[in-house]
């Protein structure tokens, strides 16, 4: 049997594909509470002004007060990025402050005039930047962001936590662009690219940096209902002194981590990645997200295999029946499932090992999301003849990252996820 070189055609389209956006929106039950939805959408309709996704965070300015950067991903009626024009000509933009995610109570509220002061493009979106007064006798609240579009009213919204009395690091500080001027909403940087660490002011202190050269597991099945073994202690690799607001580079993959005093329980944590992530490209990295739809035995022959790219090229073929064809779109269908797993959850590891970006890999985008403070409902509705299936994901502390969510496992989830496998391992998902 002859074998087409599949990863070689994957990687050559992937090259040119577009990079896919996802959209958040609000189903807020018994509004105005916050109980917010998914950063995860479909595209935007034709003919509209869309906003696709939101992701926000705040930095302290000091006691009394906060900014927020929130970066906005949108789509014109020709299906091209929003520009700033677009955005303040199309879109008016309010916000409430509400002590809890259960709590009724306004703290406050406003809206923020878009101007090219507050609003620039960066790169393939737009970061809209305002402060926020410290609500008094408060010292948390829950900033609820609505982007309403002019014409239809249609609404986007972003919800974000903010802690006026800032103790953490990650509260004070940020990754930043090289010139310093806008924060990087991710928790991954591409080793050897330049980066800042910094805060509103710009202000120079020394912090310490630790490298850790850990390869965290994938997760878990979501039926694998058994206790976890604890949490291994991660080794030092390197530590050294940094300077806040000088330019910065990691010349080495591994998850690194900022603090300001060497007993601190938090700080920030970055993953520095390979230069082309959130893609994978290499052969003996593109075998392990596979796991997810593969049998143990099929995991063993891969990971012992001398030729790595041969053996996958056999795989994906020989899963689907010789046929070149289904092979081919399979893999880029799978793969852009990878890479946007890793933009969206990268956390203390890369997204596609973490819980969220398993069932998102496997499953797509959810139809809705349902957040409160400590929790995520994914819901799906229309898979494997089951109306609606919930994946319930609890966060958990990290001294990493804020942002680490453990999926809550139950075996009854077998005749959901074992015929979308399936589906997979036939070539019938396609996207």
């Amino acid at each position: 049997m002859r074998f087409l070189p599949l990863l070689s055609i994957f990687l050559m389209f992937s090259a040119c594909a577009s990079n896919k956006k996802t959209q958040q929106t609000q189903t807020a039950k018994n509004a105005p509470r916050p109980t917010v939805s998914t950063p995860m959408m479909p595209a935007a309709p034709s003919g509209e002004y869309t906003i696709t996704a939101i992701k926000g965070k705040f930095l302290s300015i000091d006691s009394t007060s906060a900014r927020v950067f929130l970066n906005i991903y949108g789509r014109q009626p020709s299906g091209q990025p929003l520009t700033v024009d677009d955005l303040s000509s199309h879109f008016l933009v309010n916000y409430v402050m509400y002590a809890d995610y259960n709590n009724r109570e306004r703290l406050g509220y406003g809206n923020v005039p878009l101007s090219a002061q507050v609003a620039v493009a960066d790169g393939d979106h737009l970061t809209l930047t305002f402060d926020v007064k410290k609500p008094a006798n408060a010292t948390n609240a829950v900033l609820l962001t609505e982007i309403s579009e002019t014409s239809n009213g249609k609404k986007a919204l972003n919800d974000l936590p903010i802690r006026f009395k800032s103790t953490k690091l990650s509260d004070r500080f940020s990754l930043y662009t090289p010139n310093g001027q806008l924060p990087q909403l991710k928790n991954y940087v591409n080793v050897n690219d330049t980066l800042v660490i910094r805060d509103v002011a710009g202000t120079s202190r020394q912090l310490y940096l630790f490298r850790y050269k850990h390869d965290f597991d994938p997760a878990q099945s979501p039926m694998n209902t058994s206790s976890r073994p604890a949490p291994k202690s991660l080794a030092v690799d390197t530590a050294v002194m940094i300077m806040t607001n000088q330019p910065l580079q990691l010349a080495e993959e591994g998850l690194y981590f900022f603090v300001e005093d060497t007993t601190d329980a938090a700080g920030i944590g970055l993953v520095a990645v390979d230069k082309r992530f959130p893609r994978i490209t290499r052969p003996e990295k593109l075998i392990r997200p596979v796991l997810y739809m593969s049998t143990s035995q099929e995991i063993n022959e891969l990971n012992n295999a001398p030729d790595a790219k041969k053996a996958l090229d056999r795989y994906w073929l020989s899963l689907m029946s010789g046929n070149e064809e289904v092979a081919r779109r399979a893999i880029r269908a799978y793969y852009n499932r990878v890479e946007e797993a890793n933009k969206l959850f990268t956390s203390y590891k890369e997204g596609w090992k973490t819980d969220k970006g398993m069932i998102y890999i496997i499953l797509g985008p959810p139809d809705r999301v349902q957040r409160s403070r400590d929790r995520e409902v994914w819901v799906y509705t229309k898979r494997a003849n089951v109306s609606e299936i919930n994946f319930t994901f609890n966060k958990r502390p990290n001294q990493f990252v804020e942002d680490h969510y453990e999926l809550v496992r139950y075996v009854e989830y077998q005749p959901i996820w074992y015929p979308i496998v399936e589906a997979w391992r036939t070539g019938a998902i396609r996207e």
